[in-house]
């Protein structure tokens, strides 16, 4: 009887640890399909990346979900609505805030020039951004895990540069 409870107990703990890697693994495939598809507006939207880096509304974006839901666009540019390529950004960056709020637990993310954002000490990547004008465009998407107190980033996606 020992041997087979045992045998149960280490049964359930393995069927534990993989739930939680396959929500894991559910979670950075659906960030790395929101970078790039997020990556995929900005870059269609070519008025918008061509401003400056203190004017680009991409680049100045970064969301927590822990701040409550995001501000609405002053348009909603669905189907046909005619919308000009401010708007349009305004548009993106509202989605891509709904839908992180909404698919990841404590969800961050954020949008930057970055040459770096590889801690080696930390063995992680960092939410701050070295900037530069030569660096890349890069979106960074985290969420908290189980047992931490505030979000990571996960997935950190060249999108432009």
């Amino acid at each position: 009887m020992c041997v087979l409870a045992l045998g149960v107990a280490g049964a359930a703990s393995t069927q534990v640890a993989a739930a939680r890697l396959r929500q894991q693994a559910a979670l950075e495939s659906e960030a790395v399909q929101l970078a790039a598809s997020l990556g995929a507006r900005m870059r269609v939207n070519t008025a918008q990346m061509a401003l400056p880096d203190a004017s680009n509304p991409y680049l100045q974006f970064d969301y927590d979900a822990a701040g409550g839901d995001p501000a609405a666009p002053p348009v909603q540019c669905f189907g046909g609505a005619d919308c000009d390529p401010a708007q349009l950004a305004a548009f993106d960056l509202y989605d891509t805030a709904r839908i992180v709020q909404g698919a990841f637990p404590g969800g961050r993310i954020a949008i930057c020039r970055d040459g770096g954002g590889w801690n080696a000490a930390l063995q992680a990547v960092e939410w701050s951004c070295t900037g530069g004008a030569n660096a890349p465009v890069v979106v960074k998407l985290g969420w908290r895990a189980p047992g931490s107190s505030a979000a990571a980033p996960f997935v950190t996606m060249v999108v432009a540069g």
